[in-house]
C-alpha cells in the first residue's frame, strides 16, 4: 500500500527564490495562539541571486542558544552585494526562530529540537512544519549547505568546522574540501552519536555537500568565535565559486572522531571538577573530571575516565552535571 501524499507546506515565503537581485523577507508560518488568533511565526530570510551558478543554503540558529552562526549570517545578509555573487545564496540566520528568540536549545512552543525533527511534517506542530519546509522546498534548491552550530548553554567546544564520513566518497571529498576552505583553527572528521532526524542526515541523503561547525559554547559568542564564523562562511562561498574575492586562509589542525569511545558520560549527578581543559592531551584511563555529590561533605567523588588517547575537543559547560550528561569528547589529531 502506497504512502499517502503529504499536504502542501503551510509556510509561505515573502521572497522569490528564482528572482534576480537581493531580497530580504520572511518564511511566514501561521501559528494561532492565545495572544494572536491569526498570528504567524516570521522567520527572517535573505536571497541573493545573480545569474547562473551553484546555490548555497546558509543556516544558523538550528538550536536557539548558539550564536556564532546567527551573528555571521545576519552580518552577511546586510553586507553581501548581489554583483559579487555568481549563482544564489539563501541565508536563514535562525532556523528554529522561536527557540532563537527565547534563547533556548529547543522551541518554547512545542519543545521541538529542530536537529532531531527531520524530515518533518506539514501537519505537525511548529518545529516539524519548519523542518518539512527545509526538507521539501529549501534543501532541493541547494548544492552546498553550511549549518552553523556551537555548544549552546551546556557544552563548550574547540572551534572547528566539520563534515561526516559518507558512503559516497565523491560527496565526502567535496564536503571535506569545503571544511578545509572554511579554515577554522580545527577541522573535524565528525561522528554523531544521535543522527536520527538530523538536518545533516537529510541533506546528505539528498546528495548535498554538507558542512557544519562547533565554534565555542556556553550560550554566548566571543569576538574570536564570531570572527571565525564570518571569515569561514566567506571562504566557503569563495571556494564554491559563488563569491568573488580572495579567501582568508589560516592553518588548521585536523581531528578525527573514530568511534563511540570519543564520548564520556556522567553516571551520577553533582558538582563537576574538570581536570583537563580544551586542547589538552589525554591518555586512555586518565581521569578527566570528578563529580562531587551535592548533599554531603566527606564523600568520595565519582570519576569520569577517558576510554582512549586523544585531545579534549568538547566539555560539559555548567558547573552542575546530571547523570547521563556528556562530560567530555575526545578526538585524535590527524
Amino acid at each position: 500500500m502506497s504512502e499517502p501524499e503529504l499536504r502542501t507546506s503551510p509556510i509561505t515565503p515573502t521572497v522569490d527564490f528564482l528572482a534576480e537581485g537581493v531580497q530580504h523577507g520572511f518564511l511566514r508560518l501561521p501559528y494561532s495562539r492565545d495572544d494572536s488568533a491569526w498570528g504567524s511565526v516570521m522567520i527572517p530570510v535573505t536571497v541573493f541571486k545573480n545569474g547562473e551558478g551553484p546555490t548555497a543554503l546558509l543556516t544558523g540558529g538550528n538550536h536557539g542558544d548558539e550564536y556564532e552562526g546567527p551573528i555571521a549570517l545576519f552580518d552577511l545578509a546586510r553586507t553581501l552585494k548581489a554583483e559579487d555573487v555568481s549563482g544564489r545564496v539563501i541565508i536563514i540566520p535562525a532556523m528554529n526562530y522561536p527557540a532563537f528568540v527565547a534563547g533556548t536549545r529547543t522551541s518554547p512552543i512545542d519543545k521541538g529540537n529542530m536537529n532531531r525533527s527531520f524530515p518533518g511534517r506539514p501537519d505537525g506542530t511548529v518545529t516539524p512544519k519548519i523542518a518539512d519546509y527545509f526538507q521539501r522546498t529549501l534543501l532541493p534548491l541547494a548544492d552546498i549547505v553550511l549549518d552553523f552550530h556551537s555548544g549552546g548553554k551546556t557544552l563548550d567546544f574547540l572551534p572547528f568546522c566539520a563534515a561526516h564520513i559518507l558512503p559516497n566518497k565523491v560527496q565526502e571529498e567535496r564536503s571535506f574540501e569545503l571544511v578545509d576552505a572554511f579554515s577554522a583553527p580545527y577541522s573535524m572528521k565528525m561522528l554523531e552519536i544521535d543522527a536520527v532526524g538530523m538536518y545533516d542526515t537529510a541533506a546528505e541523503e539528498m546528495g548535498k555537500v554538507f558542512i557544519t561547525t562547533e565554534l565555542g559554547g556556553g550560550g554566548t559568542a566571543t569576538a574570536k568565535s564570531a570572527g571565525i564564523a564570518k571569515r569561514g562562511v566567506a571562504n566557503v562561498l569563495r571556494r564554491a565559486g559563488i563569491l568573488s574575492g580572495k579567501a582568508e586562509v589560516s592553518s588548521t589542525q585536523w581531528l578525527d572522531m573514530p568511534d563511540g569511545d570519543c564520548f564520556a558520560f556522567a553516571e551520577e549527578g553533582g558538582l563537576i571538577e574538570p581536570l583537563v581543559d580544551l586542547g589538552d592531551t589525554v591518555v586512555e584511563d586518565q581521569v578527566v573530571a570528578r563529580i562531587y555529590p551535592l548533599g554531603r561533605t566527606g564523600t568520595q567523588p565519582s570519576e569520569v575516565v577517558a576510554k582512549m588517547d586523544g585531545m579534549l575537543c568538547a566539555r560539559h559547560f555548567p558547573g552542575l552535571v546530571k547523570a547521563g550528561d556528556c562530560v567530555a569528547v575526545l578526538a585524535i589529531p590527524v
